[in-house]
């Protein structure tokens, strides 16, 4: 299906710069995150070097006794410097030493001697799957350093998802209330152009009505062609009240709706072309009423009925149906044997403007989506359709 050319730059275009935004936040977030992970990797390999470092500075602080006449204040000051990496030292299988643990030292008075060591073997275990110990060369000891990544690089590493998820809402209410605003937009654009034409159509329309009786008075007149010319008047008086009705609340009515949809197709049948043979199935098991209103309801059903016609190009097979599901919802299938619509465009038939004909500005099934899912809270959609073969629209209401 092509576009209408009256609607293209606004909805192709539109569509063409959504996908440029989404390919460059999508850039945009992935070099984020790269930035992120680098900085996150530089970060541990130089907390892996002060490990090392803090390891080596153990090693030479156990190595020497304490009557040396070394100057431990250099080394005393790196061992005390590490105020951010979770450190234990583990000295023949024993943990010994314990760093920046803050369960160990909010828990200090808490914990028994047991409690600790058990709590101690633990983070031991979480320690080695993050990072392989350092050894400590004590000669006919065993000593590792064990340690995990600080708290502020494990809060880096979640920083980047932070941001981008703040971005990103920041970026879905942007959305939402710019596709409000188009949308207010265009329903202020519908409804001037609506309550416009039922403006300008009153005028003529009374005008038609007198001259159909002055056609009745005149003895040599076929008043059966006056009966014909009055139900078309009177259906543009319907087709005026239904443009009146966009933009307001409508009256809503309990109404039988098979009797509503016989009626509606029985009307089309005759006005339609005769190569088209029609087919209606009424499921309902008992004299369903539904709340609705009559004449948006029977436009719905008027162009849905015409588009298919457009769509067998005048030749083919109309099938209408009625039936109800298990929860009680009416349902609706209108199927034609025409050209049939691709899956991807399933969704777009009903955007303003998106039109197989070279007539018409695309606005029907649009306005009769609107119609079933705004005023009757139901639904409208392609249900089935297959190339060359035909499509199935389906109302729920």
């Amino acid at each position: 299906m092509a576009s209408n050319r009256v609607f293209f730059n606004i909805y192709n275009e539109l569509s063409g710069w959504r996908i440029v935004v989404i390919s460059l936040l999508l850039i945009i977030g992935a070099g984020v995150l790269y930035y992120f992970n680098l900085l996150g990797k530089a970060l541990e390999d130089r907390e892996k070097k002060y490990a090392t470092l803090y390891a080596e500075s153990i090693r030479f602080f156990l190595e020497k006794s304490l009557e040396s006449d070394c100057d431990y204040t250099f080394v005393q000051e790196l061992l005390e410097a590490n105020e951010t990496i979770p450190t234990i030292l583990v000295i023949n299988g024993e943990p010994n030493i314990s760093e920046n643990i803050p369960e160990i030292a909010d828990s200090t008075n808490a914990m028994t001697a047991e409690e600790k060591k058990d709590f101690l073997y633990l983070k031991i275990a979480e320690m080695s799957d993050e990072h392989p110990p350092i050894e400590v060369d004590m000669g006919a000891e065993k000593a590792y350093v064990y340690y995990s990544n600080s708290i502020t690089l494990k809060q880096l590493r979640f920083f980047p998802f932070i941001i981008l998820g703040t971005f990103f809402i920041f970026g879905l209410l942007a959305f939402i209330a710019y596709s409000s605003s188009r949308r207010a937009e265009q329903n202020r654009v519908w409804v001037g152009l609506a309550k416009e034409t039922a403006h300008q159509l009153g005028t003529p329309i009374s005008g038609l009505l007198g001259w159909i009786e002055v056609l009745r008075a005149d003895e040599n007149f076929d008043q059966g062609i006056g009966d014909e010319m009055e139900k078309d008047v009177y259906r543009l008086e319907t087709i005026t009240t239904r443009f009146s009705n966009i933009g307001s609340v409508p009256a809503m009515k309990e109404e039988n709706i098979a009797e509503v949809l016989e009626q509606t197709t029985n009307y089309l049948h005759r006005r339609i072309s005769t190569k088209i043979k029609w087919h209606f199935n009424n499921q309902l098991s008992h004299e369903k009423m539904v709340k609705i209103n009559r004449h948006l309801f029977e436009w719905v059903i008027e162009n849905l009925c015409k588009n298919a016609v457009d769509a067998m190009e005048g030749v083919g097979e109309l099938f209408v149906s009625i039936s109800e599901n298990s929860k009680g919802k009416t349902i609706i299938d209108i199927k034609d044997t025409g050209k049939g619509i691709p899956k991807s465009n399933f969704r777009k038939v009903f955007n303003a403007g998106y039109s197989t004909k070279k007539r018409g500005w695309g606005l029907g099934l649009t306005l009769a989506k609107r119609i079933i899912e705004t005023y009757h809270k139901g639904r409208l959609y392609v249900y089935d359709s297959q190339p060359g073969v035909g499509t199935t629209f389906r109302i729920v209401v």
